[in-house]
C-alpha cells in the first residue's frame, strides 16, 4: 500500500494495492479520453503502472467513476478487471460514500439540509437543469451538505452525495443560490485562476472488491491560498 506518493508523472498516489489504485487529481486534468485529445489521467495511470513493474504489453486499468475536468480529488481506478465488476456493483447500488468539499460565497439557508431536485442532462451544452418535482427525462438526485467553516467572505460546504448524477452538486448548489466559486457554468460571477472550481472530492468509504476490508481515501486539497484557509 502506498499513501501521498509523488512520481515523475506528477501522480499524487493516495493508495495503491495489487488490485486498486487510487490518485489525487488535479483540477484540469480529465480522467478518460474525450474529443478534446489531451491525454486522461487513465493513461498516466497506466504508464506509471508499466514503468514501476515493468509490465510487458498493454496495462488493463478499469474506471468505476469519474470527476468532472475542474474539480479535484479522489479517483479511483482498477487494476484488475475482478476489482472493476465489483467496484461498478457498489457504486451503482449505493454502498459508496462519498464527501465532497465545496467552497461558496453566498451562504446556505440553512447550517445543513438535504436537497433533493430532478436534474436532466443537456448533451449539447454538456450542462444540467434542475427541477424542483418530478419531470420528463429528469433523474432524481440528492445530496446532503453541512456548512463545516466560515472563511474570508466564503464558506467551505461538506457534501455528501445519496446519488450520483451529471454535474450533481454543482446544479443542486447553484439551484439554492450558492455556485460553486470558479463555476461560471452554473452561475459564479467570475472564473479562478486556474480554469477550475473549488470542488473538491475529500474523502471516499467502501468495502474493498476482494478482501472485504474498510477502506478509507482523504485527499489532500490543492495548494492555494482559498484551500489552504480550509485547513
Amino acid at each position: 500500500m502506498k499513501r501521498t506518493i509523488s512520481n515523475k508523472n506528477n501522480l499524487q498516489i493516495l493508495f495503491e494495492d495489487n488490485h486498486l489504485i487510487a490518485i489525487n487529481k488535479r483540477c484540469g486534468d480529465i480522467v478518460q479520453g474525450d474529443k478534446t485529445g489531451d491525454s486522461p489521467l487513465s493513461d498516466i495511470v497506466k504508464s506509471y503502472i508499466k514503468t514501476k513493474y515493468s509490465k510487458l504489453g498493454n496495462v488493463y486499468l478499469g474506471t468505476p467513476h469519474r470527476l468532472d475536468r475542474p474539480t479535484s480529488g479522489v479517483v479511483i481506478f482498477a487494476k484488475t478487471s475482478k476489482s472493476l465488476v465489483r467496484l461498478n456493483k457498489l457504486f451503482k447500488s449505493g454502498k459508496v460514500q462519498k464527501f465532497y468539499w465545496a467552497i461558496t460565497k453566498q451562504k446556505p439557508g440553512k447550517l445543513q439540509d438535504t436537497l433533493t431536485h430532478w436534474l436532466r442532462k443537456n448533451e449539447k451544452n454538456n450542462k444540467s437543469t434542475h427541477f424542483k418535482k418530478e419531470t420528463e427525462k429528469a433523474k432524481k438526485a440528492v445530496l446532503h451538505y453541512k456548512i463545516i467553516k466560515e472563511l474570508d467572505r466564503y464558506f467551505l460546504l461538506q457534501i455528501e452525495l445519496e446519488t450520483g448524477r451529471h454535474h450533481q452538486i454543482r446544479c443542486q448548489l447553484s439551484a439554492i443560490g450558492c455556485p460553486i466559486r470558479g463555476d461560471l457554468k452554473y452561475g459564479y460571477d467570475r472564473s479562478n485562476n486556474d480554469g477550475g472550481i473549488d470542488l473538491h472530492a475529500k474523502k471516499i468509504i467502501f468495502e474493498h472488491p476482494v478482501n472485504g476490508k474498510k477502506i478509507m481515501i482523504d485527499a489532500p486539497v490543492r495548494d492555494t491560498k482559498i484551500w489552504n484557509a480550509t485547513k
